[in-house]
Order: structure tokens, then C-alpha cells, then sequence
């Protein structure tokens, strides 16, 4: 099995300029490698850092030690030594990222806002219209809503939305942060289903799953980020 992401000794912290200075330790000292196939969940209580350990991964938030190393084609790219052209480069081709929130330019459809998406993994317009049509069908998004800006919908379409843009690319490294938090059981158990059909093909997935029904059914492993904390203090 050939490893897709591998983090090794990864810590951050937060100073808090605003409260004299306070270093707030976020993660110290991760290590762990995700393979192609594999479901891997980042486990913890909340505020462990389990979202920022996927930030980092992606490139969002700046890693203050070790190394993130994320395969692209025949190598391996250290997220955190790398240029941010060659960053954007990765979320093109590379690294898919579903968030917690969906941010999109206001006045477009839910049908374009996922299409886009596609479009910028490099499929041609009809292939990205298809496949957005088809798994805003699958997450039982209305199609009556598909024209209208997903800022007019329920906080639960919303995030359907924003799994179908996340999904509709072939990147072979997926990150998921509690995909399913503002879903109902019918919609969860589709996220699931789509979870599966990404690891058949290949997909190195790692995600954040609070509901415990959901992560047990994708998790190949569950990785408790607090534990690498506990062994550097001891």
C-alpha cells in the first residue's frame, strides 16, 4: 500500500498577541501515514486540534516543526517547505478538502458552484455539469434549488453543497472535516456510501467524524491526536 500523507513530529501553536502573548499549544509532536485505500480518522475531544492538523495538511494554517509530506505523482511534497504556487498546484491536482462551512461567490447556483469545482480539477464543462448533477441528485439537494445560490438554502443543504464539490474531483488525497455534522440519518448514510466508493477507487481519505455511527462505518483507523502530547510530556 503506498503511503499518500505521511506527518512526522508535526506541532502549532497559537500566540495570543491580544492576551500578552499566551502560547496556546495546539498539537504537539503528531506522527502518522494514511495509505492509499485507507479511511483514517483523527480522533480527540474537541479543541485538540484535529482541524488544524488537516489545515495544515492542505496548506491553510503554518506548521511550526516537523514535516508534512503529501505524494503527488511519482514524489513526495513537504506542505510545509513548499511555495504557494506549488501549494495551489496540489489543491488542483492533489489534495480535495471538504470544510465544516461552504464559502462561495454569493449570486451563483448550487449546479455552478459544484461544477466549477470539477472544472478546476481539469474535467470539460459537460463532465463537470453531469457529475455535479449527479450527486446533488444523490445528496437529495432539490433540483428546484440547483439555479439558486446555496446562500438562500437550510444549513443542511448547505453542506450538502459543499460535500458534492468536495466529492466530484478524482484528486487522490481527500480531507474531510466533519462532513456530516448538519446532516440527517438518509443524508449521512449517502456520505457514507460516497466515502466508500472514493476508497475503492484509491483515495487516501482522513477525516474528523464527532458522530460515532459515521466514523465507525468509514474507519479504517482511528489516529487520537492527544496521545503523541501525552508521550512528549511524560
Amino acid at each position: 500500500m503506498q503511503t499518500m500523507i505521511r506527518v512526522e513530529n508535526v506541532s502549532k501553536a497559537f500566540t495570543l498577541h491580544l492576551r500578552g502573548g499566551v502560547r496556546l499549544d495546539v498539537v504537539r509532536d503528531v506522527s502518522f501515514e494514511v495509505g492509499e485505500g485507507e479511511c483514517v480518522v483523527l480522533g480527540g475531544p474537541s479543541g485538540a486540534g484535529k482541524s488544524s492538523l488537516l489545515k495544515m495538511i492542505c496548506g491553510n494554517y503554518r506548521c511550526d516543526a516537523g514535516i508534512i509530506l503529501v505524494r503527488a505523482g511519482a514524489g513526495m511534497v513537504d506542505i510545509v517547505r513548499a511555495e504557494p504556487r506549488r501549494i495551489i498546484e496540489l489543491r488542483r491536482r492533489t489534495l480535495g478538502y471538504v470544510s465544516q462551512f461552504l464559502r462561495v461567490i454569493p449570486r451563483v447556483g448550487a449546479l455552478d458552484v459544484v461544477a466549477e469545482a470539477g472544472r478546476e480539477a481539469g474535467l470539460d464543462a459537460d463532465a463537470a455539469r453531469g457529475r455535479a448533477r449527479d450527486l446533488l441528485a444523490r445528496l437529495n439537494v432539490p433540483e428546484r434549488l440547483w439555479m439558486l445560490p446555496p446562500a438562500t438554502f437550510s444549513g443542511g443543504e448547505q453542506q450538502r453543497v459543499n460535500i458534492a464539490r468536495g466529492f466530484i474531483t478524482d484528486h487522490p488525497v481527500l480531507l474531510l472535516d466533519e462532513p456530516t455534522a448538519s446532516l440527517d440519518a438518509a443524508n449521512r448514510a449517502v456520505v457514507v456510501d460516497l466515502i466508500e466508493e472514493k476508497r475503492r477507487a484509491g483515495t487516501a481519505v482522513l477525516g474528523i467524524f464527532h458522530d460515532a455511527e459515521v466514523r465507525d462505518a468509514v474507519a479504517s483507523r482511528v489516529v487520537d491526536v492527544t496521545r503523541f502530547a501525552a508521550k512528549a510530556a511524560a
